[in-house]
């Protein structure tokens, strides 16, 4: 659900693959907390004041009042502390992703999600047109709301075979399903795995600035439909038919569920969710405590629904949450390289360097730099919680200084987030997905590239256009 691992599976690898593996994501936010210790020592010490913002309620750097201070150096045997007081800090973004996973995990139990892709897939099996833009649409949705992205490789097999029986092959199959939930979890229109956290962190609105996130979607949705489609028709033209292609998928399409009626009420509980989530953030000015017992309550009406009984909805709840713990502690890990660089007296620094470079660029290039820098970053942590919880507060003074909107860095972070996912070898979601499909990582990439060009150049318009309105 958007928490994606560090690709540091058993798999066999091929190629350059044999000779490239990334460390744990773990181990890699311990080596950032130990870098951090180190730069107590070499980086001087100063800080920026800060004061409140009448208008907007936020605690704001001033800009022209940088200066030094006190150094106070971090010593290693600090680490362990700093990484406790990072889960401590973070505790309530800690467990609103507990209750979230648990919530997900109770509504996936129902079985809704796979007797909806049945429904789909049949009333579409037979509209080769209209297929594939269908797909995609259908998993932006898990995208967007549920942050899903690892879990799609379970509907690969079905896309394949859908794909195969009119003419496509594999690689289309796969992208259909894989690709659909990519955009979806960039734009993350009510994502709380990557979106939620940054804007959280950058203390704006939860999933407030949908607008511009939808027809950020939008865009990618047609793009990446027409480029799909593109592609398919081509490979199309150079394959011979298959006869079996049919049968497979409609072996593959029997054994999802069919949509009954607990799937209509949980549907329903969902979208009514969904609803209230819109209504309580935009009217109510929810914060984790409201949108925690929404989630939570989603999730139980979406178990009754599906006739679940109290110790059925209780324990998926709890496989939820345990599954959702690698994601969860990613935050207080990473929030230690936070605390080590803010007590070292060292962040406030680190940012006033970053704006005296970034500041000489053109306002515009300025934010581009910013979301180049989350894009990099992507190739190293590709979980998109750990992310956020790393370089966001980083990225909310550099804003401040640099008169960029907080919720234009947020954009910056979901796209340089988002965009690279597809064609990292480090992105669990890519290869577990290829795994399953059994296409190579090379054909795959020959695939992809271009349209990834394509997104990262849709993504700096958007900054653009983000940072000209005052997003």
């Amino acid at each position: 659900m958007g928490i994606q691992t560090n690709g540091s599976t058993d798999k066999p690898k091929t190629g350059f693959l044999r000779f490239f593996k990334i460390p744990h994501t773990y181990v890699i936010l311990v080596i950032l907390t130990l870098v951090a210790c180190v730069l107590t020592y070499l980086v001087p010490a100063g800080e920026f004041d800060r004061a409140k913002d009448a208008h907007s309620g936020k605690t704001l750097v001033v800009p022209t009042s940088y200066h030094a201070v006190e150094p106070h150096p971090i010593s290693l045997l600090e680490v362990p502390g700093a990484i406790v007081k990072g889960l401590n800090d973070s505790s309530d973004i800690v467990f609103f992703i507990f209750i979230i996973g648990g919530a997900f995990q109770i509504i996936t139990a129902t079985g809704t999600i796979e007797a909806v892709t049945g429904r789909v897939a049949r009333l579409f099996a037979k509209r080769a047109k209209l297929v594939i833009p269908a797909f995609l649409a259908m998993f932006s949705v898990g995208g967007f709301t549920m942050g899903m992205s690892s879990e799609v490789m379970v509907f690969v097999p079905l896309g394949i075979a859908i794909a195969r029986s009119l003419g496509y092959d594999a690689v289309t199959g796969t992208a259909m399903v894989s690709l659909g939930a990519s955009i979806g979890f960039t734009a993350g229109l009510m994502n709380p795995f990557n979106v939620g956290i940054a804007q959280v962190i950058a203390e704006v609105p939860m999933f407030s600035g949908m607008w511009l996130r939808a027809i950020l979607l939008l865009v990618l949705f047609l793009l990446t439909s027409w480029y799909l489609i593109r592609y398919a028709t081509r490979e199309k033209a150079k394959q011979p038919e298959q006869t079996d292609a049919a049968a497979s998928m409609q072996a593959e399409l029997s054994q999802l569920p069919k949509m009954e009626t607990k799937h209509y009420l949980t549907l329903l509980a969902i979208a009514a969710g969904f609803a209230l989530l819109i209504w309580g953030v935009s009217k109510k000015d929810w914060w984790m405590e409201e949108l925690s017992a929404l989630f939570l309550t989603m999730g139980v009406v979406s178990g009754a629904c599906a006739r679940f009984g109290p110790s059925k909805i209780a324990s998926e709840f709890v496989k939820g949450a345990t599954a959702i713990m690698f994601g969860a502690f990613i935050i207080g890990i990473a929030r230690s390289v936070m605390i080590v660089l803010d007590e070292g007296n060292i962040i406030d620094t680190i940012v006033h360097s970053l704006s005296a470079v970034v500041g000489e660029l053109p306002g515009s290039l300025q934010v581009l730099g910013m979301y180049l820098f989350q894009t990099v970053m992507n190739v190293f942590i590709t979980s998109g919680t750990g992310m956020a919880a790393t370089t966001m507060p980083i990225m909310v003074p550099l804003a401040d200084l640099l008169g960029i909107t907080r919720q234009t860095s947020v954009l910056a972070f979901q796209m340089g987030d988002g965009f690279t996912n597809m064609i990292l070898p480090t992105s669990s979601a890519l290869m577990g997905s290829l795994a399953v499909s059994g296409i190579s990582y090379q054909k795959w990439v020959k695939f992809f590239w271009p349209l990834m060009v394509i997104w990262v150049v849709i993504g700096a318009v958007f900054v653009i256009i983000a940072n000209v309105i005052g997003y």
